[in-house]
């Protein structure tokens, strides 16, 4: 045991001896070429300051979240069928949906190369109420007397992504062209709490916009941007619209963080001629917001 321990000391010695022996010896680096400095062209060496102010036509990504305090009217019809109408609603007087909403919202958008834009935004709007009939209505397959304790409900959710392309580019003003798609999702039920007669429809459509985007650096801090995205289609079944539009003042308080004020419309208006299930769905939320903007 001993022995054995004698042994892996002296192993260990010589090992930390032939360690030192390789530090203490000199090393030629002689042959190495010192790295490269890149090269700097003479566009980029000449380039006025203003061209590399940040602002949203220098960055390459940011993410807005946005206080949304937004005025909702919505419209709908639910026939029994096509031959028998159903009677108009207002979600916000007839149902007693709000028609004021605080809304919480987050969008990004990433640069790629130096005109190619992709954006994902998400928009939720959920509303529940209950409470007395102010008059007969014909819902569904359901016909409700004035009176009738009615439970309403509608979820609505939208997520966008939008592609544009920068048609113009300058050190002060960007504006581009492009496609967006809109992933709705819609779930909406109307009835007599503790009883059958009730009726819920539940559906997700797809639609395609035309979206236009610009944005204008008026100063070294202040910076001005809109966009705006539309799609109409009238086939034999249905009828529908879809718009979504924004404008917003932003203040770049850092390089990386701005903050701003915005008006929002979002609009979204359909009617099915489907037989089975003949409807009229109009929803607009518009209003102003508050937002802050982390970029680079």
């Amino acid at each position: 045991m001993r022995l054995g321990f004698i042994v892996l000391l002296c192993l260990v010695n010589a090992g930390c001896a032939i360690v030192r022996r390789d530090g203490e010896e000199p090393v030629d680096n002689t042959h190495r070429q010192a790295k490269a400095e890149p090269e700097l062209k003479p566009s980029e060496a000449l380039q006025p300051k203003s061209l590399r102010i940040a602002s949203p036509i220098t960055d390459h990504f940011y993410l807005r979240g946005m206080y949304f305090p937004a005025s909702v009217t919505t419209d709908l019809r639910l026939d029994p069928n096509a031959n028998l109408p159903g009677t108009p609603l207002s979600g916000e007087d007839d149902l007693g949906l709000d028609d004021q909403v605080d809304q919480g919202r987050m969008e990004f958008d990433i640069r790629l190369a130096e005109r190619n834009h992709v954006r994902v935004d998400y928009f939720k709007l959920n509303r529940f109420s209950e409470g007395s009939l102010a008059k007969t209505i014909i819902f569904g397959d359901f016909i409700f007397p004035q009176g009738t304790n009615f439970r309403a409900k509608l979820d609505w959710r939208v997520l966008t992504l939008t592609y544009t392309r920068s048609v113009f580019k300058t050190d002060r003003f960007e504006g581009g062209l492009g496609l967006g798609i809109h992933i709705i999702e819609a779930h909406a039920s109307g009835g007599e709490p503790g009883t059958l007669n009730r009726e819920k429809a539940d559906d997700v459509a797809i639609f395609p916009t035309i979206a236009a985007n610009m944005a204008i650096r008026i100063s070294k801090r202040w910076s001005f941007t809109a966009r705006g995205q539309q799609f109409s289609a009238s086939p034999e079944d249905f009828d529908g619209t879809m718009a979504d539009y924004h404008a917003d003042v932003q203040y770049r308080w850092r390089d990386n963080f701005a903050y701003g004020l915005g008006y929002s419309l979002l609009k979204s208006d359909l009617e099915v001629f489907d037989p089975s299930q003949p409807l009229l769905f109009n929803l607009t939320t518009k209003g102003p917001e508050v937002f802050f903007r982390v970029s680079f």
